[in-house]
């Protein structure tokens, strides 16, 4: 791989799409809202076809001439899209903010604030996802915040991995086809479906044709004969995927480009992801190379044309999503290595260069994971270690020793497990044929310990929130506490599951996705959209949040009050009660006299894990209202820290409002004093089988560690140990501390600057002030 290069288009290209200004765009908005007017009484499903048609048919579209692959859902880049159809009463509130706000800001055109308040505000009014389920369920939503954040309320599901083999396959006109056939044969209750299959295939080729006579346009002026050569290449590509499906990697690469435009205009949500890339492509590169059309040069420039695309499109939340989820964690995830279908090692040339382009490009999307094994070899393991040395964060690992079996455990057959995906952060899904729900909701253990503590009393308020079980005076012994805490668990969870359901709900009622649905497997089969449960797999994934502090909270009142005295119940809750002000002693004792999770120390340890195991198994015995399992996962993207400013103080020391631990597995920053290994090993006695949506273990490491082979065989060697372990999820950040000191001082010098968050790599410089401080505050190692 050394004698590959970054071509000066590729640079040219990056450093174009970093400088281009940031907006709101209002384009799609108008064009749905119009779509509706002039449908009026139709079936949803129609109205959204035709709608998704009208935008592919309409939306202005631009590219640039050096692009190799071209496509995106607004004619500017990064561009925020406003979408009625799930939400746009937060835009009315927030439209003037968004240029200012703390997170994720976007500028805005007067005129289009205007158009938006004029013609598109009084439409939706009271129709859109967001409105349906206030006035549905807002009331019972809002009583069960302080514990539980429920999500996709004003937004289109995404976290889904398509069936991109099957595109690569069919293409648009096959789909096309394959949807009127069925349409020929099918019962009445179905045919709504299919002619909205129809309806945005129709579009869909019409789309690239756009593409293709803007690049045509492009080349009448080009008058470098080279430059002019390459685009229109460019345009013959895009004519012939409307027309038929991709014959080489050029197009194949162009092709998957253009599916997940064309999801991202259907839905405008975030974790859409290709999955396992490598395995898709490679035929096409295979016979490439071997017929002589490509070289590895030429097929690592595509691939960083297309690593480009994945940064274009950025998904717009309002503020409080903002807040959760900083730095535009859109989730475009791509896995690499792993096995295959017979549970070999797989490994080929795009795994190499997938990795090449994160090492060229240091961007933020595709968020690249590698799938590691028993029998992963050293070649691909080595070489994802040097590209994690080049400190963008990526790529992340995925121990197939854990995940495999644990999601067989939740009905996944054994040949969709072995070709498991990721989407999004650190979400796993099979290929395909899965609508996860994988950010149903994030459930707050530290607040309902809080509940617990207090007797439902909100430290931070003094208003109640939850049921009055008692309160710390009131629990004879640790068992006590224990028994109130499982009710207050059971109580928000019970509420929880019902607000989920009425989420499904409403995405039913209000936003089925006919052009999801083609990619998706049994969909067509039996002519069900994917958001009525026409998946395969229909899963539901609740994040518990954060084990790290429950553990050294339980840990911190077991030892100091019921096991050695040295604390009274009353003066521990009114030190909580007061933010440890005038109790400065005993938050030392709490800090320093009782160990910690991340420390190996057993005890410690299964406070945490007892409480997951109880979570897990409690969730499992529900079902969703698509018919399939709840299971958990343990990340946050960035929730830690909005999630922590709504705790009050903790017995493990913690101050009130300050940031919960990052990740989800892994331990509060500082506390993990025994080195990187005594992190593994707690983290390891987290059961595979708490993380099957998705788990979230941070590290940090200094870049000297990785200086010469030796370090990188070192650190080679401690993810071997990773995967013996079972660990399902390890990501690493390889910055210095007083770099990320001086981007916070001083942005415009390193605006390049990329950091692993919680799941996703996002521009430090773009991050909020408090959450820039708990990515600095984390414990960085040195050595293993």
């Amino acid at each position: 791989m050394e004698e590959l290069y970054q071509t000066d288009r590729v640079t040219y290209l990056k450093d174009k799409m970093l400088s281009e200004p940031r907006y709101a765009s209002i384009e799609q908005a108008l064009i749905i809202t119009d779509t509706y007017k002039k449908n009026e009484g139709q079936p949803r499903i129609i109205q959204r076809a035709k709608s998704l048609k009208a935008a592919l048919e309409q939306i202005a579209i631009s590219a640039e001439p050096e692009e190799l692959i071209v496509g995106n859902r607004t004619a500017g880049v990064r561009y925020g899209v406003v979408f009625p159809e799930s939400g746009s009463t937060w835009v009315d509130k927030e439209f003037e903010t968004l240029p200012t706000r703390p997170q994720d800001r976007f500028n805005v055109h007067q005129e289009d604030i205007d158009t938006f308040r004029q013609v598109i505000k009084p439409y939706w009014k009271g129709k859109s996802l967001e409105d349906i389920l206030a006035q549905r369920y807002g009331k019972e939503i809002d009583e069960i915040a302080k514990v539980v954040k429920i999500n996709q309320k004003d937004h289109a599901q995404g976290h889904i991995c398509p069936n991109c083999e099957k595109w690569l396959e069919m293409g648009p006109k096959g789909l096309q086809e394959e949807a009127e056939a069925k349409l020929e044969t099918c019962s009445e209750e179905h045919k709504d479906f299919y002619k909205s299959v129809q309806i945005v295939m129709e579009g869909a080729e019409d789309f690239m044709m756009r593409y293709h006579d803007f690049m045509m346009n492009l080349a009448e002026k080009e008058m470098d004969e080279d430059k002019k050569k390459d685009i229109l290449t460019v345009a013959e590509n895009c004519r012939n995927l409307s027309e038929r499906p991709p014959k080489t990697f050029h197009e194949a690469v162009q092709s998957i480009w253009f599916l997940f435009v064309i999801l991202q205009m259907e839905s405008n949500a975030s974790s859409f992801s290709p999955g396992r890339l490598d395995q898709h492509l490679i035929s096409f590169y295979t016979k490439d190379i071997e017929e002589g059309r490509l070289t590895r040069q030429g097929a690592l420039e595509i691939i960083e044309c297309l690593w480009l695309k994945f940064n274009e499109i950025v998904y717009m939340r309002n503020s409080h999503g903002a807040k959760y989820f900083a730095g535009f964690p859109i989730g475009f995830n791509i896995a690499a290595g792993g096995q295959d279908e017979n549970g070999n090692d797989y490994v080929n040339d795009l795994s190499f260069l997938f990795l090449q382009a994160q090492k060229h490009l240091g961007l933020p999307q595709p968020n690249l994971s590698v799938r590691l094994h028993e029998g992963t070899g050293d070649a691909l393991l080595k070489e994802a270690v040097r590209t994690v040395a080049k400190g963008s964060g990526m790529p992340q690992f995925f121990n197939d020793k854990a995940v495999i079996p644990s999601i067989e455990e939740l009905g996944i057959e054994e040949k969709d497990a072995l070709n498991y995906a990721i989407v999004g952060c650190v979400e796993l899904t099979t290929q395909g044929n899965n609508l996860g729900w994988s950010d149903s909701a994030m459930f707050n253990l530290n607040k309902a310990l809080e509940a617990a503590l207090t007797g439902g009393i909100c430290l931070l308020t003094g208003e109640r929130f939850a049921p009055d079980y008692g309160n710390l005076e009131d629990y004879e012994t640790f068992e006590d506490l224990e028994e109130a805490f499982r009710r207050q668990i059971d109580y928000f969870m019970d509420k929880m599951i019902l607000a989920c359901e009425e989420v499904e709900k409403a995405h039913i009622d209000l936003l089925p996705s006919p052009f999801l649905s083609s990619v998706i497997d049994n969909c067509m089969e039996d002519g069900i959209d994917v958001t009525a449960g026409g998946a395969k797999y229909n899963l539901s994934g609740i994040q518990m949040i954060q084990v790290a502090n429950l553990a050294d909270s339980l840990a911190a009142i077991k030892q100091l009050i019921y096991d050695e005295g040295k604390v009274e119940k009353s003066e521990m809750l009114d030190a909580l009660r007061h933010d440890f002000e005038g109790y400065e002693f005993l938050r030392t004792m709490c800090l320093n006299k009782v160990p910690k999770y991340g420390n190996d120390v057993d005890w410690v340890d299964a406070m945490g894990t007892k409480w997951a195991e109880y979570f897990k198994n409690r969730l499992r015995t529900f079902t969703n209202y698509r018919g399939g399992p709840y299971h958990t996962g343990m990340y946050t993207v960035s929730a830690h820290v909005p999630m922590g400013e709504n705790v009050g103080a903790t017995p493990d020391g913690r101050h009130a409002k300050e940031p919960l631990a990052d990740g989800g597995m892994s331990p509060v920053y500082g506390r993990d004093v025994k080195g990187p290994t005594a992190v593994l090993k707690s983290v390891s006695k987290l059961d595979k089988n708490l993380t099957t949506n998705g788990g979230l273990l941070n590290m940090k490491f200094l870049p000297e560690f990785f200086k010469n082979e030796a370090g990188i065989d070192k650190f080679a060697k401690f993810l071997r140990s990773f995967v013996d372990l079972e660990i399902p999820h390890i990501q690493f950040n390889v910055v210095r501390k007083e770099d990320l000191i001086a981007a916070k001082k001083n942005p415009e010098q390193y605006r390049g600057l990329t950091v692993r968050v919680a799941g996703y790599t996002a521009y430090f410089t773009e991050l909020a002030d408090e959450l820039q401080n708990e990515i600095i505050a984390r414990t960085s190692y040195g050595d293993i």
